[in-house]
């Protein structure tokens, strides 16, 4: 048996957080989100990263979650900032005045596990090399597309660059996370549907499509979808990384429907509070309960 359920392979972020609601400095990286909300779900997980020496102590939380971790320090972390101009969540411009060191396939030997979902934030954090490393081992694969398409500019801000490498990068991922915004960019369909199936069309044998209203996925040809419903929208950043990996937790044990019922469920009580998912397990059950069949 693989030592882990999942293991999430991402580098922590410092993150600056400017909105309506003021400025907050936050403990980021999408294979935060998804490690919590994989271990809130019941799965045994392990997340690999790399980060500035001064900030280990970020980790802690994801030990007391019951997260195994394997942290590499260099020179920096990737720092990054996120302005949100006007209340529609899709909407965000981000910066990046730092970037931590990329993935080495050294950086996971020896691990196993059922399921490996990258989230890098940048490209080049995540290279070929190590996708294809990936994609040969026992497990899917699973990869979060921003982590592919944002670049940094010469001016530091994060914008979107056309992949050279997609096709031979999405014909190695079992499941592909993507929102809408990056989905329009990579497909030039604006109708979430039929950008969906555009990317499946290239490899992804599944689709996970966030979006400001919910969660839209295509699953072996067959469409699913749940709406995210937080008592107050507050943390919206990490929104597509805690539902990910929600859906392929629950994936585990469920079909995809059920998958992106319990994803949306989860989601939507990330949303109610600034960072990773901090609820009970119940407290999650009891809105999932809500969604219908």
């Amino acid at each position: 048996m693989p030592q882990f359920d999942m293991i999430t392979i991402g580098n922590y972020t410092k993150d600056t957080i400017v909105s309506a609601a003021g400025t907050r400095h936050v403990d980021g990286g999408g294979f935060r989100y998804s490690a919590h909300a994989a271990a809130l779900s019941g799965l045994s997980v392990a997340a690999v990263t790399h980060l500035a020496a001064a900030d280990l102590g970020s980790l802690d939380a994801l030990r007391e979650a019951g997260v195994e971790v394997r942290a590499f320090t260099g020179g920096a972390s990737t720092l990054m900032r996120l302005e949100y101009p006007n209340a529609d969540p899709d909407q965000r411009v981000l910066s990046v005045a730092a970037l931590a060191d990329p993935f080495t396939v050294a950086d996971v030997a020896g691990l196993e596990t059922r399921a490996w979902l990258v989230s890098a934030s940048v490209r080049g954090e995540a290279p070929l090399a190590i996708m294809q490393h990936l994609a040969e081992q026992e497990g899917l694969l699973a990869c979060d597309v921003q982590g592919f398409v944002r670049v940094v500019g010469a001016d530091g801000v994060l914008g979107y660059a056309a992949w050279p490498e997609q096709r031979e990068v999405l014909g190695l991922v079992d499941v592909l996370k993507t929102d809408a915004v990056e989905a329009e960019f990579l497909t030039g369909e604006a109708d979430r549907h039929r950008a969906a199936l555009a990317l499946a069309a290239q490899g992804p044998r599944e689709v996970v499509l966030t979006h400001r209203d919910g969660v839209l996925v295509l699953a072996d040809g067959v469409f699913h979808e749940a709406t995210f419903r937080p008592r107050e929208m507050i943390g919206r950043s990490g929104r597509g990384d805690t539902c990910v990996g929600s859906y392929l937790a629950r994936r585990h044990s469920a079909g995809p429907a059920e998958a992106t019922r319990w994803a949306a469920a989860l989601t939507s009580r990330k949303l109610e509070r600034e960072g990773v998912v901090r609820c009970s397990r119940a407290d999650v059950e009891s809105l999932f309960e809500e969604y219908p069949v």
